[in-house]
């Protein structure tokens, strides 16, 4: 019920939905450009249509009552921000103990403009021995889609220069904030 109705609904505002990269039982999913709180809404609307279900971080401070308990329902984690805690590591250990866990992280970490991304979901990725998916939101051509498996080797340098420039043939909500520094 929820996928068909997910569809439609993206469908009732024109997206379309491509996935072509399969059901992976642990992934982190790297979703980009995040530039409008509507990128949530698309993007859980898509993940649902596609008949996935994702974890996914976000602050602390939304999980007050009632909305908490809707975010953990949803596959919300909090997080502190703005104070050094080891959230890559507190990842893993959830990818070490679960036989299946998609976790979706946007890298920029803010909608607004910020070509410094975090680098947590690669880290966790690495360090959980799991590939990372890219998601994209293109609202120019209202699609998101999933068809890249990235599997990140020993040069994160290359390989965020590789994920960064992906993203770049996507149309964000808000192109003047979106940024990956190699522009």
């Amino acid at each position: 019920m929820k996928k068909a109705l997910s569809r439609w609904i993206l469908k009732m505002f024109g997206w379309d939905c491509v996935v072509t990269v399969p059901d992976l039982p642990k992934c982190v999913i790297c979703v980009a450009p995040h530039t409008s709180n509507w990128d949530f809404i698309v993007g859980k609307l898509f993940y649902n249509a596609a008949g996935r279900h994702a974890s996914f971080l976000i602050k602390k401070e939304w999980f007050f009552f009632p909305m908490g308990a809707i975010f953990r329902s949803m596959g919300g984690v909090p997080v502190e921000r703005g104070r050094k805690n080891d959230m890559v590591q507190q990842m893993v250990k959830v990818f070490n103990e679960r036989d299946r866990f998609q976790l979706a992280i946007t890298p920029e970490a803010t909608r607004k403009r910020n070509p410094n991304w975090k680098k947590g979901f690669y880290y966790i990725a690495k360090k959980a021995n799991v590939p990372i998916i890219l998601a994209y939101m293109d609202y120019g051509k209202k699609v998101m889609g999933m068809e890249v498996v990235f599997t990140p080797t020993d040069n994160e340098e290359a390989d965020m220069k590789y994920i960064k420039n992906y993203f770049t043939q996507f149309e964000a909500r808000h192109p003047e904030n979106f940024a990956t520094g190699d522009e």
